[in-house]
């Protein structure tokens, strides 16, 4: 597939002739992701792939092209729901995606693409993940935040950064027969074991574990599991994910059985500890409600808010639209999903989360 445009080049430049394709090979998609400025992990091919073998999803990765050169890229993933009916995501699942482009007017060229192809999959609308506002004829919505904590040069550096309380907890973590693990898929079952049951708590819908696996698989020298446990039982545990100087945790949970023993702050210490090991920037703890508490328990370890802007196009009379457990409408599912059997939960979350993105 390809539609192609002209662009206007400055002053007296002929135009240049842009392609948007759906078959360009990964490795050129990824050497342009590599190469610019704002490309992140999940521009890549490989998680626009994964999400279609982990959720049965239709994919499609449009780039932009002049000639044989790839000037921008944007994953696409196709939901079609019975619960949500037909639309678009870039990217689901995760905090980042969205438009990857030289410029406004490549950026715009995708943008009219990827709108032609939410209209032919029938759907209602399209959002693109953004850090900030790309598009003004989009509506934009701007209820989440990214935190951010910029890392030291070493680990003692890293640990003088926290605040007297929080050093305390660490100790206390130590001190409790909490012990850290820190592998690839061997640590997988543990992890998941957490984070099944964190979610049911939440009441929320849990993801397969076949997608996590996907990702560790897909990722495996840049993705780790970080595990405590106690006296041989998981008490937390994490998934990390770095790329270009960023280290990410996407997927965090803790038993509450634990909190008592701090196995959730000792697992964000060694997170940190792992991170700057490992001579990496930045720590991104991941989107939270600005004044909730996880936003209150990450800024305790020094991060700071940073804009996420996504932004919709809406079929026409549509509203945007709200999938969020904060939505009224879900209270009650939301209440019989936490008295669920976790085997329950487990076996028919899967099922439902595929169509939340």
């Amino acid at each position: 597939m390809s539609v192609t445009a002209e662009l206007a080049r400055p002053e007296t430049a002929s135009p240049r002739a842009l392609e948007v394709r759906l078959d360009t090979p990964a490795d050129a998609c990824d050497a342009y992701v590599r190469a610019h400025a704002d490309g992140r992990t999940y521009h890549r091919r490989g998680w626009t792939d994964l999400i279609g073998r982990a959720f049965g999803h239709d994919t499609r990765y449009l780039t932009a092209r002049s000639g044989e050169q790839v000037v921008g890229v944007l994953p696409l993933v196709v939901f079609r729901s019975p619960l949500f009916g037909r639309f678009a995501v870039s990217l689901p699942f995760v905090n980042y995606g969205g438009v990857l482009a030289d410029d406004a007017a490549t950026a715009q060229v995708l943008l009219d693409a990827a709108i032609a192809q939410t209209r032919s999959a029938g759907g209602s609308h399209l959002e693109l993940r953004h850090t900030t506002r790309r598009f003004e004829a989009l509506q934009p919505k701007q209820h989440k935040v990214a935190m951010l904590l910029p890392l030291a040069d070493t680990v003692d550096a890293q640990w003088q950064a926290l605040d007297r309380k929080l050093r305390n907890q660490v100790r206390k973590g130590e001190k409790s027969d909490l012990e850290i693990h820190v592998g690839g898929l061997e640590l997988l079952p543990v992890f998941y074991a957490v984070f099944a049951r964190n979610m049911r708590d939440l009441g929320t819908p849990v993801y397969g574990e076949g997608f996590f696996r996907e990702v560790l698989s897909t990722f495996p020298d840049e993705t780790r599991i970080l595990a405590i446990t106690h006296k041989g039982q998981p008490a937390a545990a994490s998934l990390v994910h770095w790329y270009r100087g960023t280290i990410e945790v996407p997927w965090a949970s803790a038993i509450r059985e634990y909190n008592a023993l701090s196995a959730n702050v000792l697992l964000y210490w060694h997170m940190l500890k792992f991170s700057v090991e490992r001579g990496l920037a930045t720590f991104d703890f991941g989107r939270s409600t600005p004044g909730e508490g996880t936003f209150l328990f990450k800024k305790q370890w020094g991060a700071e808010p940073s804009a996420l802007v996504w932004e919709y196009w809406m079929a026409d009379g549509r509203t945007m639209p709200d999938m969020s457990p904060k939505n009224a409408k879900f209270s009650l599912a939301i209440d019989i999903w936490q008295r669920l059997p976790l085997a329950v939960a487990n076996a028919l979350g899967p099922h439902i989360v595929r169509n939340i993105p």
